[in-house]
């Protein structure tokens, strides 16, 4: 396992990402984000496809759908190409396979979760037409959660400990990131419309994944669950036969909606789109979360940037302080950490491939 496929920057992930579809003969499609990056740099979701288009099987790997995250994903994509073997493997006549580079390229760049409305963008994929969901917990704790001064002050942590008291710790991670449209200025913010990342999302949905039949979709993230832990999350349909298959084709897979996960349920999630832009396709999708530093210790990383979001002029040493902690919560710049990161990916992708080499599923009739 070679960890330099990891990236310092986005600057640089994405110069290599670009570098290596080229290596592979793949061409890139850029959707142009309308920001610059942290340095000036042009910020994009690039689309690198290999396979043809009416492929019945689809395999996606997309990393950066919270920001700072794509460090890790991005890692894992550039190994994918580097590998000659993989990318010999992945030249079946009824698979493509499409690599999505920094779904939130704005957050990468400018190392946060969030886009750039301060908006999660997997709690953003929901109906806006609808009346707003209500989150009472995050409600109740908004006020204790971004603390007033950095750091925050004893009164507002034993807050949120006296919460977790009351109402049980899983109770409090649900009021924290289930997802709010309390505050726009807060944290896990959903967002009040389709954010930029949002719609080029379903913009390249319906572009490479309305003529199969069949998608694997393995979405990386980190953050959550022991350091150099590929927790493998289950995301799609919620019946006892798609989840059934997800654990016939990756293993020991851990669910939200059944209480096993380290996440807990969230509305809004990246699965959604797929699901309703791609009817006609069977939806097998894996949230790949690598566990990082302990879990109180990211929600205070959160908690301090999120206070800096709010401060943009706070003095250049508390602020660098505070970036260089919230990049430590997501991405774990040691080698064993990395080599942990690549194999279990690998194994996730080598059985994604073989789940994708099953029968197919009987075709589904297309939506009015």
């Amino acid at each position: 396992m070679d960890p330099s496929s990891f990236s310092r920057s986005y600057v640089e992930a994405r110069k290599r990402f670009l570098a290596a579809c080229a290596a592979a003969g793949l061409a890139v499609q850029h959707h142009i984000h309308p920001m610059v990056g942290r340095y000036g740099e042009e910020l994009a979701i690039d689309v690198a496809r290999m396979g043809a288009p009416d492929a019945a099987n689809l395999l996606v790997i997309s990393s950066g759908c919270h920001g700072i995250e794509g460090f890790c994903g991005s890692g894992v994509q550039l190994d994918r190409l580097r590998d000659a073997d993989w990318l010999q493997r992945c030249k079946r006549g009824d698979l493509a396979v499409l690599y999505l580079h920094a779904l939130n390229p704005f957050g990468f760049s400018w190392e946060r979760r969030v886009t750039h409305e301060n908006v999660d963008l997997n709690r953003n994929f929901r109906d806006f037409g609808a009346a707003p969901e209500e989150n009472s917990g995050y409600r109740e704790i908004a006020p204790l959660l971004v603390p007033r001064r950095c750091p925050p002050t004893l009164a507002s942590t034993l807050g949120l400990i006296g919460y977790a008291l009351r109402h049980g710790r899983r109770k409090l991670q649900t009021a924290i990131s289930a997802g709010q449209q309390v505050d726009p200025q807060g944290l896990f913010y959903v967002g009040d419309a389709p954010t930029w990342s949002h719609l080029r999302i379903r913009e390249i949905l319906r572009e490479h994944a309305q003529q199969c039949r069949r998608i694997a979709w393995i979405d990386v993230h980190t953050g959550l669950g022991p350091a150099g832990v590929g927790e493998r999350i289950y995301k799609g349909q919620q019946d006892t036969a798609s989840i059934a298959r997800a654990r016939q084709w990756w293993g020991d897979v851990t669910s939200s909606e059944e209480g096993n996960s380290s996440s807990t349920v969230v509305g809004g999630t990246l699965d959604l789109a797929v699901m309703s832009e791609c009817p006609q396709a069977e939806y097998n999708g894996l949230t790949l979360e690598y566990g990082t530093l302990p879990g109180r210790q990211v929600l205070e990383a959160l908690r301090a940037e999120q206070w800096l979001y709010q401060h943009p002029g706070a003095d250049i040493e508390r602020s660098q302080a505070i970036k260089k902690r919230l990049r430590a919560a997501f991405y774990v710049e040691t080698d064993d950490w990395k080599r942990s990161v690549l194999a279990q990916a690998r194994e996730v992708l080598d059985q994604s491939l073989a789940g994708l080499g099953t029968p197919l599923p009987q075709a589904r009739a297309q939506a009015a």
